[in-house]
């Protein structure tokens, strides 16, 4: 089975228009329409409620003149009819279901009657399905009725239960709805123009979903003033994507999704790191974020699941194969970093706001997690490590996680167990920061001993095991043989970060990220030139991620590195104009000297969370804006 994280070969089709909401998102052409392509439709909860939404006028198709999408809101400007004498502007809105306005203006001098045809289709398929992940082990059955000018659709499957209903009003509208099709007749005078709503109704359980506004999470508390015109665009579009990927994950939680169009739902890793790169903004993302994986807390091995007691998940779905048991997501554990980076934004929220109680609410999760790094999880020489032992998981845990992002300077593949160097910097960073909170909240001091010991220990060991003293560098992860993965890539930046590099060496890891092998000049490189598995193109080997810049350029500002910080993020804020501001889940990392402008992956995903979470986390390592913290991430210089 393939990887089931990566976006890589996942179907997003070019030219595609993404919308997203906190409830629903749609993925269509740039007419606006649903063709049954693949990764075309409109999603919820891993279910695509329609797999064709297509208007026509007078039986053909309008020929699109422009669209936009930003949020949760869309455009489409487009004309029909001879030479184009209607002109047409779809305007699509979602919540917990979809709205959409279409306006029809004639603009030719005589009167002109139009046949107004609407076609829908709804499959009901599971998104690992749309994706060609898997097929369901079997089918229910999918109903359609046309009724009062509507039409129903309705998929059953034992107890799991999914409806759409599709509707157009309007005035002079009477709508005719036969099976796949709403159709109505308009007769427009010259420069009439005629408004009507198309609203689609989903149901889960045979009952609607009602789509509950609320407060925006990010950016009401905090504004940004500046004259830099790019950085001002990039901040307030990263805080429009942060808004519409927002999740609810039960109990009211709103939590940052990992990103559209496949990953709307609640990821450990991709939570925990936006809730720390968007804490600036406020700490409720980060608290919700907390509170929602500590209720999907491991509590027992289960190695179809990959999962050990403690252990924080990877991924949660709630559509039909998940139901079923029919793919390990329910929730998934295939990650080594989500446990450690779960302490560390736990302490995050202390820092920033001193709030004991949540501290104190959050105790019992904190220490189960602290269990999985010291006993439960895999290990190679004494490091946190991962190997997969479900027959569905993924092959690689860490943040890298393509099958083939764990390779030696050679281009051999590293075989599991692999222990990868920032997750060592994590549990490191884990260690004293939890210390911090046993003292200082918990008060249990034994504990905190305990864990700064550990952290020493953790400390010495690493340095000996992992640097490569003939490349001035930390290599990528130690094998299950234990022998070195030699690549130069970005993730000795995240050591920084971390606080786990010496001072000696700190200097030498930051002139080597900074060097033209791994800076590309939009960024830094996931993986150096020259290395045996260097592409360019590829997802993990060679790309430039916005998260990965963000952490690092927060590292090297955490060791007094102003000016690389600050390189860091100028490089990465100037390719943001070229992504309309939307910094992209990953672009090329082709040399800044040999292209005019960075080279987008039709495979990237748009908009994702945590590289909408760079944005303000840049902010924060160019200002060195950092709360009163009791101890400093880094050794001081």
């Amino acid at each position: 089975m393939k990887a089931l994280l990566s976006c890589e070969g996942s179907g997003v089709l070019e030219g595609s228009v993404n919308v997203v909401s906190p409830g629903a998102y749609a993925v269509s052409d740039g007419r606006g329409d649903v063709d049954g392509s693949v990764g075309q439709g409109l999603f919820y909860r891993d279910v695509r409620h329609l797999s064709g939404f297509r208007l026509e006028i007078d039986g053909e198709s309008p020929v699109p003149l422009a669209s936009r999408a930003r949020g949760s809101e869309a455009e489409f400007v487009l004309a029909a009819g001879v030479s184009g004498s209607i002109g047409l502007v779809r305007r699509r809105s979602l919540g917990g279901g979809m709205t959409e306005e279409i306006l029809l203006k004639n603009e030719a001098p005589e009167a002109i009657e139009a046949r107004v045809e609407l076609e829908c289709a709804a499959d009901f398929m599971d998104v690992f399905e749309v994706r060609g992940y898997r097929r369901a082990a079997e089918r229910g059955g999918v109903s359609e009725r046309a009724e009062d000018g509507c039409l129903r659709f309705a998929y059953r499957r034992g107890g799991f239960w999914r409806g759409t209903v599709v509707r157009v009003s309007g005035e002079g509208v009477e709508p005719h709805a036969v099976p796949g099709r709403i159709s109505f007749r308009l007769r427009l005078e010259p420069g009439e123009e005629r408004a009507m709503r198309v609203s689609v109704v989903l149901e889960e359980g045979g009952e609607e979903v009602r789509w509950r506004r609320h407060a925006p999470l990010y950016g009401e508390g905090s504004t940004l003033k500046t004259g830099w015109e790019v950085l001002r665009r990039s901040w307030e579009r990263s805080l429009d994507d942060l808004e519409s990927l927002t999740l609810d994950a039960g109990e009211g939680l709103l939590v940052p999704a990992a990103g559209a169009p496949w990953f709307m739902a609640l990821f450990g890793r991709d939570a925990l790191i936006t809730g720390y790169q968007t804490i600036i903004l406020g700490p409720e993302p980060a608290k919700n974020a907390l509170r929602a994986l500590a209720k999907y807390q491991a509590t027992r091995r289960d190695d179809f699941r990959d999962a050990e007691p403690g252990k924080i998940l990877h991924e949660l779905r709630v559509g039909e194969l998940a139901f079923f048991g029919e793919i390990p997501h329910s929730p998934y554990y295939g990650t080594a970093d989500a446990t450690p980076l779960f302490l560390i934004l736990l302490n995050e929220v202390w820092r920033w706001t001193a709030d004991a109680g949540f501290v104190r609410e959050m105790e019992g999760a904190a220490r189960l997690a602290l269990d999985w790094i010291l006993h439960h999880a895999d290990r190679v020489n004494g490091y946190v490590a991962y190997a997969t032992r479900s027959p569905a998981g993924l092959r690689n845990h860490g943040w890298r996680d393509r099958a083939n992002s764990m390779l030696f300077r050679d281009g051999t593949r590293a075989e599991a167990p692999i222990a990868p160097c920032e997750v060592q910097g994590y549990v490191y960073d884990a260690y004293l920061r939890t210390a911090e909170l046993a003292e200082q909240v918990w008060v249990d001091s034994g504990l905190a001993g305990g864990l700064r010991a550990e952290a020493e220990d953790l400390r010495a060991r690493f340095d000996r095991d992992f640097w490569m003293e003939d490349h001035g560098y930390y290599a990528l992860a130690l094998d299950g043989a234990g022998r070195r993965v030699d690549s130069l890539v970005s993730s000795a930046g995240h050591l920084l970060w971390s606080g786990i590099v010496s001072a000696e060496k700190a200097k030498l890891v930051a002139d080597r990220l900074m060097d033209e092998e791994l800076f590309s000049g939009w960024g830094i490189r996931t993986m150096a030139t020259g290395e045996g598995g260097y592409d360019p193109d590829s997802y993990h080997n060679g790309s430039v991620w916005p998260h990965d810049n963000a952490i690092i350029a927060h590292g090297l500002r955490c060791y007094g590195f102003r000016e690389e910080a600050n390189r860091v993020a100028v490089a990465l804020l100037e390719a943001a104009p070229h992504f309309d501001y939307r910094l992209p889940e990953v672009f090329a990392g082709h040399s800044r000297s040999e292209v005019r402008e960075p080279v987008e992956l039709p495979r990237s995903c748009s908009p994702q969370a945590w590289a909408a979470g760079a944005v303000p986390l840049l902010v924060r390592a160019m200002l060195g804006v950092e709360p009163g913290a009791k101890f400093s991430i880094g050794p001081p210089l």
